[in-house]
């Protein structure tokens, strides 16, 4: 086994470091999920931190790590007898990101108890965790039923497998730790609130500090055991910090005034529920044990805040997770002066103003983690006044021939999202897990059964029974059980909802630019961005305007990266209509070889027309059959405003195989209904 780094070599990241101590000290703060770009020291400090855990005592032949003074009486493995315990080194469980959920819950053999009724349970990453460290990278690229089953287990403290009428329990208690890098997508909203704490890590600007974090990492690279052997002495007494911290904990005393600032903090903030209420006290308790204190102070609850609740007040992909700490700063002095008031039994005849309280606002117990600029909330444009429109796109109006294809125009705020139809593609797939079209998935109804290909994962009951039950006689039963083999199992095929590449081409050229149409545009492909991350599905974006199309967002999962880059999008110039067709056919191209089995869905957002080359129109129909050719499923919202309508965006969807919605048409409580399917292109062919 390869020599850690070690923890308290790690240069700078004072916020990480501090939330995965105050987990260790106190399991039940409830995991931390650690944001930041990569290469910031995010899985180094992770793996490192199990070397300054302390030993666990386990029952000797355990599968699931019982505690000899306390084992689970519910443990597969028991009853356990009275037994001198065995220690070991707290263990470090990594769970990837392409992991089955048999594989993190554990898996029954079904063949056996169906023909023998006993349960012959394979403990799965859940087990092996239980009373270590839970380790995921890339929490954000996994399975959202995963995520679920993984939160539920660490609320629950348990792991329970139900299966075919066969259920198992056994205790799942640990330490959570998630990274993540939010270019690449983001967790749900409920799934943050899970997470005790967050933090957010940035690399160092500093350049001795840089230069310091390359000089430890060549040291280490070069002589691993001697590097670690440097820090031993280092490494040693935080790991009896982290003791003391531990035997101080229980007690630590919460007081009545600390209570009331907890939760006036998180009522000031408008968290949702109670959760962060409790993981604040639980927060602020390890603070002061970690301090070496017996009693919580108004820092430790500052800390608990700054650590608790940037990522609970994050309800939408495109909110910036963040904290006005001079409003968390007012409403702790508020809440602690009521407390003051409330507590004078005799009022004082001469109060001072000033009165005694610690007018410091630096946290204790470890730095503060960084805000992007306290709480951005981008504006949304009401559309703005002609007066606002730059010279080259006044007079005439937007969609005169000739009258707005001259300079480029300053981008123009997106109108409030709205909640959209579903636009979903024809068909059954078999993509990722999601929720806009119709898959063959682990998850979802029982639609038949299949013999099993590899493991059997899900059990069809009634087909197995009915595949083995001709044979019972030759095979000599005798008894009430079923002889069940190999051969008869059947694996349930079942059907749900998959996520797809939702591939956004929006024109913004000069026809596009009047400021109330393009901030109505953008506001419909933002509802369709938030439609396309409640749906968990990857987002690409193709602009094009003046003599050429770009990528402007190669396909992601990170649907707010999308957002950002809507915002800043210009407008301008002439419609180069075939070039943004032909450049999103070689962006879907390369996708199809990258991940195959996720269908895309093309949302072309324009007026239809084309300007700029010879015949411009006839050129953009015939990449619209290119893409119709391939049987990509698309839709075509219609931008086309005022009383004169020339309906090429109808004509445009036609050669692309798709359908035609108006901007009206898009929002789910119009009259036309709330689903609107996307033809698939070809089908009439």
């Amino acid at each position: 086994m390869s020599t850690p780094y070690p923890f308290t070599a790690i240069v700078g990241q004072d916020d990480l470091r501090l939330g995965l101590l105050l987990n260790a000290v106190s399991p039940a703060v409830g995991g931390v999920l650690v944001r930041g770009e990569k290469g910031t020291a995010k899985s180094t400090a992770v793996r490192a931190l199990a070397a300054l855990m302390p030993e666990v005592s386990v029952v000797p032949g355990c599968r699931f790590s019982c505690d000899p003074l306390s084992p689970d009486p519910a443990c597969p493995d028991g009853p356990h007898a009275e037994a001198a315990g065995v220690s070991r080194a707290a263990r470090t469980v990594e769970l990837p990101v392409g992991a089955s959920e048999d594989r993190l819950v554990g898996a029954l053999d079904i063949e056996r108890a169906l023909s023998e009724g006993v349960k012959a349970f394979e403990p799965g990453l859940l087990a092996d965790a239980h009373r270590g460290i839970l380790y995921v990278d890339e929490v954000n690229l996994l399975h959202d039923h995963l995520v679920d089953l993984l939160l539920d287990a660490a609320a629950m403290g348990a792991s329970y497998v139900e299966r075919e009428g066969v259920s198992v329990r056994h205790a799942a208690r640990f330490l959570l730790v998630g990274t993540m890098n939010p270019e690449e997508g983001e967790l749900r909203p409920q799934l943050l609130d899970r997470f005790g704490l967050t933090v957010e890590v940035a690399a160092s600007r500093d350049t001795d500090e840089r230069v310091e974090v390359v000089r430890r990492r060549l040291a280490y690279d070069d002589d691993p055991e001697g590097f670690a052997a440097r820090w031993a002495g280092e490494e040693g007494a935080l790991r009896e910090r982290i003791a003391a911290a531990r035997a101080l904990l229980p007690r630590v005393v919460l007081g009545d005034g600390v209570l009331r600032q907890i939760a006036a903090t998180c009522a000031a903030f408008e968290v949702d529920g109670m959760r962060a209420d409790i993981v604040m006290a639980r927060t602020a308790t390890a603070l002061a044990a970690w301090a070496g204190r017996e009693e919580v102070t108004a820092d430790d609850v500052r800390q608990a805040a700054l650590l608790a609740l940037p990522h609970r007040r994050r309800r939408n992909p495109f909110d910036a997770p963040g904290l006005d700490e001079d409003k968390l700063d007012q409403t702790l002095d508020e809440a602690g002066q009521q407390e003051n008031n409330d507590g004078d039994d005799q009022p004082d005849p001469d109060p001072d103003p000033d009165g005694g309280g610690d007018d410091d606002g630096g946290g204790g117990g470890g730095g503060v983690p960084p805000q992007a600029d306290g709480d951005r909330t981008p504006p949304r444009g009401e559309g703005g006044s002609d007066s606002d429109t730059p010279s080259g796109a006044s007079g005439g109006g937007p969609d005169a021939p000739g009258r707005s294809t001259g300079a480029e125009q300053q981008p123009v705020a997106s109108a409030e999202p709205f909640r959209t139809k579903t636009l979903s593609v024809p068909g059954l797939g078999e993509g990722a897990a999601g929720r806009r079209s119709r898959a063959r998935t682990e998850h979802g109804r029982t639609t038949g059964a299949r013999r099993p290909q590899g493991s059997l994962t899900k059990l069809h009951l009634a087909a197995t029974v009915q595949a083995a039950a001709p044979h019972q006689r030759a095979r000599g039963r005798s008894g009430r059980g079923l002889v069940v083999r190999r051969d008869d199992l059947r694996q349930a095929t079942r059907e749900g909802r998959e996520g797809n590449l939702v591939l956004f081409v929006v024109d913004a050229s000069g026809s596009m630019a009047a400021r109330q149409r393009m901030s109505a545009v953008k506001g419909a492909v933002l509802s369709l961005l938030l439609d396309a991350y409640q749906r968990r599905d990857k987002v690409g974006l193709v602009t094009f305007r003046g003599k050429e199309a770009e990528v402007a967002l190669p396909p992601t999962s990170s649907v707010d990266a999308a957002a950002s880059r809507l915002e800043a999008l210009p407008t301008g110039g002439r419609t180069p209509l075939a070039a943004g067709l032909l450049k999103a056919h070689d962006v879907l191209r390369v996708e199809r070889l990258r991940d195959p089995s996720r269908r895309p869905l093309l949302v072309v957002v324009t007026d239809g027309r084309a300007t700029g080359g010879p015949e411009p129109v006839a050129l953009a129909g015939r990449a619209g059959r290119l893409h119709r050719s391939e049987g990509t499923a698309s839709v075509v919202v219609d931008c086309e405003s005022g009383y004169v309508r020339l309906g090429l965006a109808g004509e445009l969807a036609r050669e692309l195989g798709g359908t035609a919605v108006t901007l009206d048409e898009l929002r789910a409580d119009s009259i036309a209904g709330l689903v609107k399917d996307v033809t698939a292109a070809g089908r009439a062919a």
